[in-house]
Protein backbone atom coordinates (compact mmCIF):
# COMPACT_ATOMS: atom_id res chain seq x y z
CA UNK A 1 0.00 0.00 0.00
CA UNK A 2 2.96 2.40 0.82
CA UNK A 3 3.85 1.97 -2.98
CA UNK A 4 0.58 2.65 -3.84
CA UNK A 5 -0.16 5.95 -1.73
CA UNK A 6 3.82 7.01 -3.14
CA UNK A 7 2.52 6.81 -6.77
CA UNK A 8 -0.85 8.36 -6.35
CA UNK A 9 -3.20 5.05 -6.63
CA UNK A 10 -6.41 4.81 -4.72
CA UNK A 11 -5.87 1.18 -2.46
CA UNK A 12 -8.53 -1.15 -1.64
CA UNK A 13 -7.92 -3.85 1.57
CA UNK A 14 -10.29 -6.78 2.17
CA UNK A 15 -10.45 -8.11 5.25
CA UNK A 16 -11.90 -11.19 7.43
CA UNK A 17 -14.63 -10.30 10.44
CA UNK A 18 -11.23 -11.69 12.32
CA UNK A 19 -9.37 -9.25 11.05
CA UNK A 20 -11.83 -6.15 11.22
CA UNK A 21 -9.02 -4.03 13.62
CA UNK A 22 -6.11 -4.85 11.06
CA UNK A 23 -3.46 -2.28 10.58
CA UNK A 24 -4.09 -3.15 6.48
CA UNK A 25 -8.18 -2.26 6.50
CA UNK A 26 -7.31 1.26 7.90
CA UNK A 27 -4.09 2.27 5.92
CA UNK A 28 -6.21 1.69 2.70
CA UNK A 29 -8.78 4.39 0.96
CA UNK A 30 -11.39 1.99 0.80
CA UNK A 31 -12.20 -1.46 2.91
CA UNK A 32 -14.49 -4.23 2.40
CA UNK A 33 -15.44 -7.54 4.75
CA UNK A 34 -15.30 -10.33 2.73
CA UNK A 35 -16.21 -14.21 3.62
CA UNK A 36 -19.12 -13.58 5.65
CA UNK A 37 -19.59 -16.84 7.73
CA UNK A 38 -16.39 -18.49 6.87
CA UNK A 39 -13.12 -18.37 8.92
CA UNK A 40 -10.23 -16.21 7.75
CA UNK A 41 -8.75 -18.49 5.46
CA UNK A 42 -11.50 -19.29 3.88
CA UNK A 43 -12.59 -15.62 3.10
CA UNK A 44 -8.94 -15.32 2.11
CA UNK A 45 -9.56 -17.67 -0.64
CA UNK A 46 -12.60 -16.82 -1.53
CA UNK A 47 -11.98 -16.29 -5.13
CA UNK A 48 -15.57 -14.80 -6.35
CA UNK A 49 -15.45 -12.27 -3.48
CA UNK A 50 -11.99 -10.89 -3.99
CA UNK A 51 -13.35 -10.76 -7.54
CA UNK A 52 -16.52 -9.21 -6.32
CA UNK A 53 -14.94 -6.37 -4.18
CA UNK A 54 -12.64 -5.76 -7.29
CA UNK A 55 -15.67 -4.93 -9.46
CA UNK A 56 -17.75 -3.06 -6.85
CA UNK A 57 -14.33 -1.18 -5.97
CA UNK A 58 -13.48 -0.13 -9.57
CA UNK A 59 -9.84 -1.04 -8.86
CA UNK A 60 -7.84 -1.90 -12.08
CA UNK A 61 -5.11 -4.28 -10.69
CA UNK A 62 -4.96 -6.46 -7.52
CA UNK A 63 -1.96 -7.35 -5.66
CA UNK A 64 -2.66 -10.43 -4.02
CA UNK A 65 0.21 -10.32 -0.48
CA UNK A 66 1.87 -13.17 -0.17
CA UNK A 67 1.01 -16.87 0.57
CA UNK A 68 -2.40 -17.74 -0.10
CA UNK A 69 -4.26 -16.61 -3.40
CA UNK A 70 -0.84 -15.37 -4.64
CA UNK A 71 0.23 -18.58 -6.26
CA UNK A 72 -3.05 -19.66 -7.14
CA UNK A 73 -2.73 -19.83 -10.53
CA UNK A 74 -7.36 -20.11 -10.66
CA UNK A 75 -7.11 -16.26 -9.00
CA UNK A 76 -4.87 -15.41 -11.81
CA UNK A 77 -7.07 -16.12 -14.80
CA UNK A 78 -10.35 -14.83 -12.50
CA UNK A 79 -8.63 -11.63 -12.55
CA UNK A 80 -8.24 -12.41 -16.22
CA UNK A 81 -11.12 -13.01 -16.62
CA UNK A 82 -12.83 -10.09 -15.05
CA UNK A 83 -10.62 -7.17 -17.45
CA UNK A 84 -8.51 -6.59 -13.92
CA UNK A 85 -4.38 -7.10 -13.57
CA UNK A 86 -2.98 -9.48 -11.54
CA UNK A 87 0.43 -8.02 -9.88
CA UNK A 88 2.78 -10.30 -8.99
Amino acid sequence: MRAANELGKRTVAVYAEEDKLGLHRFKADEAYRIGEGLGPVAAYLSIPEIIRVAKESGADAIHPGYGLLSENPEFVDACAAAGITFIG
